[in-house]
């Protein structure tokens, strides 16, 4: 099941013709994926002090139709692949008219921060994605 996080188009996120820019796609294609995590229960806060990030390891995007200024914008985000030490997921960033604009495969690979190195996904956030998918 996907999860579903809101975003509102401000005009800093578009260019003078009042459309997206399309780097800002993917800051909202990450709020989508934190806020995933965080209904799972788990800060991202929380993960830096134990030294647990996860990163992108792999993005592919197709812009569909653009998204324009003032729209209330609905992220979704459902996990398609759980690794060891990644993840793989599937979003898309729909209008108000329930139109697909962007979709996006996102693979993102857990990380030690304080040893830049691939790590296992701690048990805790294994567990919690296992009982959900």
């Amino acid at each position: 099941m996907a999860h579903v996080h809101p975003v509102r188009v401000y005009y800093e996120d578009t260019d003078a013709g009042g459309i997206v820019y399309y780097a800002n796609y993917l800051r909202f294609l990450e709020r989508g994926r934190t806020e995933w995590l965080r209904e799972l229960g788990f800060e991202q806060r929380q993960l830096l002090e134990q030294s647990v990030g996860f990163v992108v390891k792999r993005f592919e995007m197709d812009n569909h139709a653009p998204a324009l200024f003032d729209q209330l914008l609905s992220i979704h985000t459902q996990l398609v692949e759980l690794k060891r030490a990644s993840m793989t997921f599937e979003q898309k960033i729909i209008n108000p008219d329930n139109k697909c604009l962007v979709s996006a495969v996102v693979k993102v690979a857990c990380v030690d921060l304080d040893k830049m190195k691939p790590k296992a996904i701690p048990a805790a956030i294994l567990g919690e994605i296992s009982r959900v998918i």
